[in-house]
C-alpha cells in the first residue's frame, strides 16, 4: 500500500470493528446477569446499549455483525437457552428495531458510510417511530405465539407457570395459587412493558450519546411526538374480542395478547402525557404522583393511557404526523 492512500482492508471497516465491539460488550453485560456476578442485573439492563450504538452510529450492517458476534459469544459461554433469552429481550428487538427506523431522507438516494468517510457525515436519513413503536408490541406477541406452539400440551399456561414456580423458587418465596393464577395473567405484559422501556431508554440514550459526539446517522427525532400507525389499534381489539370469546379457562392466550399489543398504545399515553404537561409549571410533583397512582392502579391505569394515547392520535384535529 503506497504511503499516505487510506486504508481500504476488510479490518479498517469501522462497521466492522464496531459491530464486533458492540456485539461482544452486549453479551459480556448479559452474561454478567446469567452468571450471578454482583451488579450483573445493572448491567444486563444496559445491554442492548452496545447494539444500538452500533446500529445508530453505524448502519444497519454494523448492527447485524454486533447481534451475530453477541449471540455467538454467549452461546459458546451460556448455552442455547441464555441465548434464546437474550435474543428474544435485546438481539432481535434492536436488530428490527433501528432497521425500520432508519429511512432515507426523502429527495436524497440512501448510502451508506464508506470506509474512510465519518460516520457522522453520512446524512441523508431520518429516524422514523411509528412502525419501530408498533414493534414493541408486534415482537412480543409474535413470541407468546411461538410458545404457545412449543409448549406442546401444557400450552402457554403450562409455560407460564413454570416460570412463575421457577422464580419464586429461586426467590426461596411461597404463594397460594390465586396469587400464582394473577402473576401468570399478568406476567406476559408485565415482561412487555418492562423490556418496552429499557429497549426505548437504551435507544434514546445511544442517540444522544452519537449525537453529541457527530457519529448519529441522523438527527434525534421528537420522541414524544411518536405516533402508531392507524392500523395498529385494531391488532389489540381483535385480540380483546378473541378473550371476549374464548371459554372460561382457555382465555389466557388471547388476554395474554392483547395485553401485550396494548404496550405500545400505553407508551403512547404516556408520551401524551408528558407532551400535554410540557408547559405546567407544577410539571415534575405532578408527573411523580401521576406515575405512583399508575402503579398503585395498574389496569385502571393502564386503560387511562390507552385512552390519552389514542386521543392524541385520533381525536385532535390537526394530530401530528405519523412518524
Amino acid at each position: 500500500m503506497a504511503t499516505g492512500s487510506p486504508p481500504t482492508g476488510l479490518t479498517d471497516d469501522p462497521r466492522l470493528l464496531a459491530g464486533a465491539a458492540g456485539g461482544l460488550v452486549s453479551a459480556i453485560a448479559a452474561l454478567a446477569a446469567f452468571r450471578g456476578l454482583p451488579g450483573g442485573m445493572g448491567l444486563f439492563w444496559l445491554s442492548p446499549l452496545p447494539l444500538f450504538l452500533a446500529g445508530l452510529g453505524f448502519g444497519q450492517l454494523a448492527l447485524g455483525i454486533a447481534t451475530a458476534t453477541g449471540a455467538l459469544a454467549i452461546l459458546a459461554t451460556a448455552g442455547g437457552l441464555p441465548l434464546l433469552f437474550w435474543l428474544a429481550l435485546y438481539g432481535g428487538p434492536a436488530l428490527l428495531l433501528v432497521t425500520t427506523a432508519l429511512r432515507p431522507q426523502e429527495g436524497s438516494a440512501p448510502a451508506g458510510p464508506s470506509m474512510g468517510q465519518s460516520l457522522g457525515q453520512a446524512g441523508g436519513q431520518r429516524l422514523g417511530l411509528g412502525l419501530p413503536l408498533a414493534l414493541l408490541g408486534l415482537w412480543p406477541a409474535g413470541l407468546l405465539l411461538l410458545v404457545a406452539l412449543a409448549a406442546g400440551d401444557g400450552g402457554l399456561e403450562g409455560a407460564l407457570r413454570e416460570a412463575v414456580e421457577t422464580g419464586m423458587a429461586r426467590m426461596g418465596a411461597t404463594a397460594s395459587e390465586a396469587v400464582v393464577q394473577q402473576i401468570m395473567r399478568l406476567q406476559a405484559m408485565a415482561l412487555s412493558l418492562w423490556t418496552a422501556l429499557v429497549l426505548v431508554a437504551n435507544a434514546a440514550g445511544a442517540q444522544g450519546f452519537l449525537l453529541r459526539r457527530g457519529l448519529a446517522l441522523a438527527p434525534s427525532p421528537a420522541w414524544r411526538a411518536a405516533r402508531l400507525p392507524v392500523w395498529y389499534p385494531a391488532l389489540p381489539g381483535i385480540a380483546g374480542l378473541l378473550w371476549a370469546l374464548a371459554d372460561a379457562g382457555g382465555d389466557l392466550l388471547p388476554m395474554s395478547l392483547c395485553l401485550v399489543l396494548g404496550v405500545p398504545l400505553v407508551l403512547q399515553g404516556l408520551a401524551a402525557m408528558h407532551t400535554r404537561l410540557a408547559g405546567f409549571s407544577g410539571r415534575l410533583p405532578l408527573l411523580i404522583l401521576l406515575y405512583v397512582l399508575i402503579l398503585v392502579f395498574s389496569l385502571p391505569g393502564a386503560l387511562i393511557l390507552v385512552a390519552l394515547g389514542l386521543l392524541e392520535q385520533y381525536g385532535r384535529r390537526n394530530p401530528p404526523a405519523n412518524m
